[in-house]
């Protein structure tokens, strides 16, 4: 047996409708009713971009923002004094601050290497007295080194000799182009002598004994001290051999590794003190000369070089010491640096306005000095920020903003901060289909 339902009489069909509606607007009453207390919160809230977010086309989820537009919507938050201080908000005013460092870094003493020279020679032979024959030895500019038998060379003598005794014999010639070839055979025999190490002192010394001499004497190019010796007593020589190498240690070099952080800091021309582990109680002044172009991606240090006059030859190469450089900044516009908020996209601070309003607002930043950080764009001297508290009112402004940035988008054409609230417009319901079916069910009672 099939049993039908029993259709609704239209009496019913009222009763019906009217209890929807009387839970509908129950719900609307007891949400307008508690909205003055859920505003007491941090939640009162007026979004700068809110205006502009209203006026947007209905464009539903796919006009949900990127992620970066949704990572920097954010309100400007309204906050009673005993709110404040319950969070524990706290501001500062914008200033200019005096602002100086100094910058330590790690640092080694080397050679300047503008003051090194390399003895090597020009033709081969046997080294017969040796001078210099211990590495360390202080030599001074024009000094004797050793002395150099080479067949090469006393050929080369014997040749600037007969050269000039051939343009002393045609000197009562009558023709000038025999005086100039002879001229021209002297000055190329000289030449030769000069490119193989002699001195115009030694080749004055030849043409005044007029016969060569078996041995030339090598003499050190520059004043220093000899920290490579290859040259000993009787050994062949060659050209690619390097006898000694010489450095001059009045001026040296310092070797400091400063951290990338640091680098703003340092330029060109710094005065620096040094202090040696080796003379804790001795301080060095000198300055920077040069900045290297590349990093050190283990220890994430910058080499800045230094240089330091060295009477007396204190600073020896490799010690160990500490360089430190005092950086003065001047006045700069700077806030704390618990005061600004870094989102790894931008930079914010919450700027105090009128009736408790905190405004964030994106700033540009220059270097950090101690515990302040210098401002270039954003902020004004002046203007009072937050700096403490910041992380809970960025936390609100940031909730409170991507609220009204998908409200603005809309649900079905109603906002969402009014759905939210319970302040939906019972205009907009679409109330056609339960007229019509109201109707279909009065004709069915009536048959």
């Amino acid at each position: 047996m099939n049993i039908q339902p029993r259709a609704l009489s239209p009496i019913q069909w009222v009763a019906n409708v009217i209890g929807m509606l009387l839970i509908v607007g129950g719900s609307w009453w007891m949400n307008k009713e508690l909205t003055p207390q859920h505003q007491t919160t941090l939640s009162n809230v007026t979004h700068p971009d809110n205006q502009h977010m209203q006026q947007m086309p209905e464009m539903g989820m796919k006009a949900i923002a990127k992620s970066s537009d949704m990572e920097s919507a954010r309100a400007s938050p309204m906050v009673s004094p005993l709110r404040q201080q319950m969070i524990g908000l706290q501001t500062a005013l914008v200033e200019k601050r005096h602002l100086s460092t100094t910058v330590r870094a790690v640092s080694r003493v080397a050679y300047n290497e503008q003051r090194i020279a390399h003895v090597n020679l020009r033709i081969s032979g046997w080294i017969k007295d040796l001078y210099v024959d211990f590495a360390g030895q202080p030599v001074r500019k024009g000094q004797p080194l050793f002395t150099l038998y080479s067949p090469e060379l006393v050929a080369t003598q014997e040749e600037y000799l007969l050269a000039l005794q051939a343009f002393t014999d045609i000197h009562q010639s009558p023709l000038p182009q025999v005086h100039q070839q002879a001229q021209q055979v002297v000055d190329a025999a000289r030449d030769r002598l000069r490119l193989w190490t002699f001195t115009d002192a030694q080749i004055e010394e030849l043409e005044s004994r007029g016969t060569p001499t078996t041995s030339v004497t090598i003499y050190s190019p520059s004043q220093g001290y000899v920290i490579d010796k290859t040259a000993f007593q009787g050994m062949f020589v060659t050209p690619d051999l390097t006898m000694y190498t010489i450095a001059d240690l009045s001026t040296i070099w310092v070797q400091a590794d400063v951290y990338e952080y640091e680098l703003p800091f340092i330029q060109v021309g710094q005065s620096a003190k040094l202090t040696l582990d080796a003379i804790p109680s001795e301080t060095f002044s000198g300055h920077v000369t040069y900045i290297y172009p590349y990093l050190n991606k283990e220890s994430r240090t910058v080499q800045v070089r230094l240089e330091f006059p060295n009477p007396g030859i204190r600073l020896k190469p490799d010690m160990y010491g500490t360089t430190i450089i005092a950086v003065e900044r001047g006045l700069r516009l700077a806030v704390p640096d618990q005061a600004v908020l870094d989102s790894g996209l931008r930079h914010v601070v919450y700027v105090a306005q009128e009736k408790g309003t905190f405004e964030p607002r994106e700033v540009t930043l220059g270097a950090t000095v101690d515990s302040f950080i210098e401002v270039t764009q954003g902020l004004q001297e002046g203007e009072r920020i937050v700096t403490s508290g910041t992380f809970l009112l960025d936390s609100e402004s940031r909730l409170m903003g991507t609220s009204h940035l998908m409200g603005a988008l809309g649900m079905g054409g109603v906002p969402m901060e009014k759905a939210q609230m319970g302040e939906m417009d019972m205009k907009h319901m679409d109330m056609s289909g339960m007229k019509m079916e109201m109707k279909k069910a009065e004709r069915e009672e009536v048959q």
